[in-house]
């Protein structure tokens, strides 16, 4: 049997604040097992959420989840992760059915 081995794909974050005068730049890069353009897509395709909101979602829980699992004995951690478990495969359900139909 073929494993196919898993590749971490790269990622740069750029956040600019653009309602201010003199505007600030928050920037980091990370590395992510997941591919975060398909994870975008398949939360904008079966969230029934507005196209942006769906984005920030996808982004949102890519940047945290790794986070959590790397730390999941954290304290800060501890009364989140059940409802976090909970929620995404909640999330991971209603995408698989709502993109099959």
């Amino acid at each position: 049997m073929i494993r196919k081995i898993r590749q971490n794909h790269n990622y740069r974050i750029t956040i600019e604040e653009i309602s201010q005068e003199e505007s600030k730049t928050l920037q980091f890069e990370f590395q992510d097992r997941e591919d975060m353009f398909k994870v975008v897509e398949m939360i904008n395709k079966g969230s029934e959420l507005p196209k942006q909101e769906a984005t920030r979602l996808a982004v949102a829980l890519r940047l945290l989840g790794p986070v959590m699992m790397q730390n999941r004995k954290h304290p800060l951690f501890a009364d989140f992760m059940p409802h976090f478990k909970t929620f995404m495969q909640n999330l991971k359900s209603t995408i698989k059915a709502t993109v099959k139909a």
